[in-house]
This record gives structure tokens, sequence and C-alpha cells, in this order.
């Protein structure tokens, strides 16, 4: 392909990531603006402030995307999974059963436990 093409395309990406992070700025501002001072008496904000606050709560809480840890986070439980499906499939029925209510026993909280049935001695009235 032609360079100037791809020069083009490039151009265009930045030009849309440009409007984005503008439109995104004036839709906070205005938010902002319309919301803190009438509810909490806080300040009103100018729209560099706004593209301050918002590259803040990026670092801070990480959103906007798949990056990061997060991704991280669910290739490791991906895995995890797939390695316990792995060991469950290689288990009798017999064994699955008796697994889980282990596990059901150990993990779960003790109000989420299923209540055995009640011997016969609770049954005659």
């Amino acid at each position: 392909m032609k360079s100037s093409f791809w020069l083009l395309r490039g151009l265009k990406f930045i030009l849309f990531a440009v409007l984005f992070v503008v439109a995104i700025g004036y839709l906070t501002m205005n938010l902002w603006n319309w919301l803190v001072p009438a509810l909490f008496q806080g300040p009103q904000i100018t729209f560099w402030q706004t593209i301050g606050l918002l590259v803040l709560s990026r670092i801070l809480f990480g959103g906007w995307g798949r990056g990061g840890r997060s991704s991280a986070w669910a290739r490791h439980r991906r895995q995890w999974k797939q390695k316990m499906e792995s060991r469950m499939a290689s288990l009798t029925p017999e064994e699955q059963e008796k697994f889980r209510q282990k596990m059901a026993g150990a993990c779960s909280p003790s109000w989420m436990r299923r209540k055995a049935p009640e011997e016969s001695s609770n049954a005659s009235f």
C-alpha cells in the first residue's frame, strides 16, 4: 500500500482521538459544573482542569479499556478455570460430587451452606 494511504489513515485516527477527548472533556466539565456546585457547594472547573481530573482518575483507577492489570487477571482466571476443568474431567462422577461438597464446605460462608436432612428423631410427632 502507498505511504500516503497510511499517513491519511493515521491523521484520521489522531483527529478522531482528539475529538473524542474534547467531547468527553466537555461532557464531564458540564456535568461537574451542573451537579457539584448545586449539590455540594463545590467549585466550577475549567476544561483543562477536567482533562486533568480525567487523567488522574485514569492513573488511580485504571479505567478506559482492556489494558493493564485487568487483562492479566482475566488471563490468570481463564488459565485457572481451564486447569480445574481438565482436572474435573479426569474424575469419576462420584469423585466430582465429593469434591464439590468438600469445596462448598470449605469455601462458602456458613449461612449459604446446605443443611443436611435431619434424622428421623425429629420426624415423629
